[in-house]
């Protein structure tokens, strides 16, 4: 085994090390390129002909799995993190007298908000969510036409 062949090795093996320190892919691509220079340092010892196909192949599996990411990345939309966009239309009960202009509270799936709405609404009065602004839930009052929603 050559010296540069065992140079491969270890950039082989720093490059796997790295990205398995990594949450994202960043030298996957390096690694696959030194291990087809570890090959190639099997049949020649030329060094620039080992870094050119390093560089060659490092840029193939670049070029073919960054698109392919990026597309898969594109249908999985991304999850829902703070959940005010779960309680959407769904209905709960103003804890704290909601004034318009002014924050209230309201209680919706067990989990207390700070909520907003255009009417006036006294505590326990039952609302349902109409939309979202950030972590405060806009409300209005549960009516024979609302309640079916």
């Amino acid at each position: 085994m050559g010296m540069d062949t065992l140079v491969w090795l270890v950039a082989v093996i720093a490059f796997i090390v790295l990205e398995a320190a990594t949450t994202a892919l960043v030298s996957v691509w390096f690694a696959v390129g030194a291990g087809a220079a570890l090959v190639v340092s099997f049949f020649t010892t030329s060094l620039p002909m080992q870094a050119i196909v390093f560089a060659v192949v490092s840029a193939i599996s670049l070029g073919v799995m960054v698109p392919t990411l990026a597309k898969r990345r594109k249908e999985t939309p991304p999850p829902v993190t703070n959940g005010t966009r779960l309680v959407l239309h769904k209905q709960g009960v103003v804890l704290a007298d909601i004034q318009p202009g002014y924050l209230g509270r309201v209680r919706v799936d067990g989990l207390d908000w700070q909520a907003r709405a255009d009417t006036p609404m006294p505590k326990g009065t039952p609302c349902r969510v109409a939309d979202v602004d950030g972590a405060v839930l806009i409300v209005c009052p549960v009516t024979a036409d609302t309640a079916a929603v």
